[in-house]
């Protein structure tokens, strides 16, 4: 009896010493959150939900933050909110965080030492900003951090050799700051650095041989430097993934526009012994070796050959006094001269919201993921001759990233499925919300070359009607491939047909035309030539494939995606699409598509619009060639339409969708004629 009520004590104990930690912590948590709530946000208008009598980890205060399972705060993202503020020191309270995306803000100050403290940080993302001060040494206590993302900032001194120490870390972005000083030597320690970005700096010295050692380099860039010396020749593997325009002073064989090294650096002068030359006074990425060895090397300075030495040595001194004057002079004069890149005016350097704009144009703020190594493409070695050094780099994903976006396929994050595909939602790094389309092998094309060539051709699709390809990932070892895409947050729209009165689903008149014109212009876009883009065909266009945005604009899904499926699968998609009346009549006698079954497959879709059915019965078919309003024209809008608009619109509508596919016009001809719509009324 006795032990039973002395367990029984033991174990309240615990359960109340436990419940004071947990709450301890949570409120810890909270303090930390409210301090970077002011301090972030100091004018109040952002972090609005922010609120101490709520809890971060549920319902839906606190805007940006997610908890882990264990109710810790794991994930800040409040990129591009507007921020102007600095990062307050009590941000090392929140220790379970494991991602901190602070970038496209207006951020000031220092960046704190005590992020130091974040242990499971992995992902720090700070870049396009206005941080000043020095990198804290303090970031090399992040010994689980992959991405370190701190360019386009006003930070300066130099880069802490210490970060060599981050043995996960994949990406090291800096480019676009005041940085000063040697290139780390300790930086080629790092064994997962996939991808180090240093260009439009004011870096001096040598870059150092330890780099061109980094098994898992895959991009180096230096542009824009004050770098000199010798440029290691095991960098000439990266190919174009090493860039080092306008560093005049690099010497080296076996690079475009590098000058052979003069015999300077090809014979360097031994040491002249243990006291001639001080290590502090070398940087770091010097070459302190001996050719002979260290203790080993024989003693030649003697006699009177060491007073002719030392002599030799005053006077290179003198000249090294007048070279480094001039030098001094040259580096400013080059500094004027710096090339400017498409992110960088020629008189003054790039601001926070130059950067937005830039990549609100189309680059991709992803670089943990560009330069990613995970794809293992169904090809022995096909993708490196299929897609350029740029694409491969802008596309790639790592199987890693896409099981994180989508928490391991969680079925809560499953958004349909079929007999050959999977549609998952899921966040990348960066906070951005993607679709990833999931094949298995056996969907895909078994021609190797041609599914390659499919995936190329997916990477050159760009339009603002289109939904835009993120990047894409193959595992053989899953028997899997990943698409990965854009969300678009409103649904399809299938959703917006056979709705009822008072469903908020009931599109206006005007963004009924809209949707359409829209449509016709992504498809228009598909059937030319554009740049390195050849013509296409979309051979599936449905109202389940047009999604539809935040603003109502519409966006045609998949297009170019039968360039890589199997023809089996394909087939299956196209009975699909028969059931539901797009599939061109002369397809069943031909078992051809062309452009304009694509035109046939628009023209049903301009009749469901109008109508709002999802059925276009021989009711409305009749209607539409008699002009008779009522029997076409959503009765949801009660009345409110434009006569003239809806007479045009049926009347393009029919012209698409005649049996015969000459008597249709090219989606061009629509584009005009709609936009001659527009302009008249």
């Amino acid at each position: 009896m006795k032990l039973s009520l002395l367990v029984l004590s033991l174990l309240f104990f615990f359960f109340i010493h436990r419940h004071r930690h947990v709450h301890s912590s949570a409120v810890s948590e909270l303090d930390a959150l409210m301090a970077l709530k002011a301090s972030l946000d100091p004018y109040g208008q952002v972090l609005t939900s922010w609120a101490r009598g709520s809890d971060p980890c549920t319902g839906s205060s606190f805007d940006g933050v997610a908890c882990d399972e264990h109710g810790h705060v794991a994930n800040i993202s409040l990129q591009g909110k507007g921020l102007s503020g600095r990062i307050p020191p009590e941000i090392g309270g929140l220790r379970s965080l494991s991602g901190l995306y602070l970038h496209f803000n207006a951020l000031i100050g220092e960046i704190p030492k005590e992020i130091g403290s974040l242990r499971m940080l992995s992902d720090l993302y700070l870049d396009v900003n206005g941080f000043s001060g020095e990198i804290p040494p303090d970031i090399a206590n992040l010994t689980n951090l992959q991405v370190l993302q701190l360019c386009y900032n006003r930070l300066s001194g130099s880069i802490p050799r210490q970060l060599g120490s981050l043995q996960k870390l994949s990406v090291l972005a800096l480019q676009y700051n005041l940085l000063t000083g040697a290139i780390p030597a300790s930086l080629g320690d790092l064994a997962s650095l996939k991808r180090l970005d240093l260009s439009f700096n004011y870096f001096l010295g040598s870059i150092p041989a330890t780099l061109a050692n980094a098994s898992s380099l895959q991009v180096l860039d230096v542009r824009n430097n004050t770098l000199s010396g010798h440029v290691p020749a095991g960098l000439k593997r990266l190919n174009d993934g090493f860039q080092y325009e306008n560093n005049p002073d690099l010497c080296g064989v076996g690079f475009s526009n590098v000058q052979p090294c003069p015999t300077i650096y090809l014979d360097r002068p031994e040491p002249l012994g243990p006291n001639a030359l001080s290590k502090k006074n070398i940087p770091e990425s010097a070459d302190l070796k001996s050719s002979c060895g260290e203790a080993h090397c024989p003693n030649r300075l003697s006699g009177r050959k060491a007073g002719v030495v030392l002599g030799v040595v005053a006077v290179i001194a003198v000249i090294g006094f007048a070279v480094t004057g001039f030098l001094t002079f040259s580096w400013h004069q080059h500094r004027k001269q710096r090339t400017p890149s498409s992110l960088e005016d020629s008189d003054k350097r790039v601001s926070s919201g130059q950067v937005i704009e830039n990549y609100a144009k189309g680059a991709s703020p992803l670089i943990s993921l560009e330069y990613s190594n995970g794809w293992d493409p169904l090809a022995k070695g096909g993708g490196g001759s299929a897609f350029s050094q740029e694409v491969f780099e802008s596309f790639m994903f790592n199987l890693e990233d896409v099981e994180r976006a989508t928490q391991s396929f969680l079925e809560s994050n499953l958004l349909e499925k079929s007999s050959f595909s999977s549609v998952h939602k899921g966040n990348l790094r960066d906070g951005s919300a993607v679709t990833v389309k999931r094949y298995a092998k056996m969907s895909c094309k078994s021609d190797e070359a041609e599914f390659l060539k499919g995936l190329k051709l997916l990477t050159k699709i760009k339009h603002e009607n289109l939904v835009r390809l993120r990047g894409f990932c193959c595992s053989k070892g899953r028997g899997e491939c990943f698409l990965i895409y854009e969300l678009v947050p409103n649904g399809n729209l299938l959703q917006y047909l056979d709705t009822k009165p008072g469903s908020g689903k009931v599109l206006e008149w005007p963004t009924r035309v809209a949707i359409i014109i829209g449509i016709a212009q992504g498809i228009s876009y598909i059937h030319e030539d554009k740049g390195d883009k050849p013509r296409l065909v979309h051979q599936s266009i449905s109202a389940e494939k047009v999604l539809i945005d935040h603003w109502n604009n519409p966006l045609l899904s998949d297009s170019g995606l039968h360039h890589l499926l199997a023809d089996d699968v394909v087939f299956a998609m196209l009975k699909a699409s028969a059931a539901m009346g797009y599939l061109a009549p002369e397809y069943t006698s031909t078992g051809y598509f062309t452009e304009k079954s694509d035109v046939y497959a628009f023209g049903v879709l301009v009749l469901q619009i109008l109508s709002g059915k999802r059925a276009i019965t021989s009711m409305i078919r009749h209607g539409v060639e008699a002009c008779r309003f009522e029997e076409f024209v959503d009765e949801n809008l009660e009345g409110n339409f434009s006569e003239t608009e809806a007479t045009q619109l049926a009347r393009i509508a029919i012209l698409c969708t005649r049996d015969s596919p000459t008597d249709r016009p090219s989606m061009r001809t629509v584009v005009q004629e709609l936009n001659t719509l527009i302009s008249i009324s």
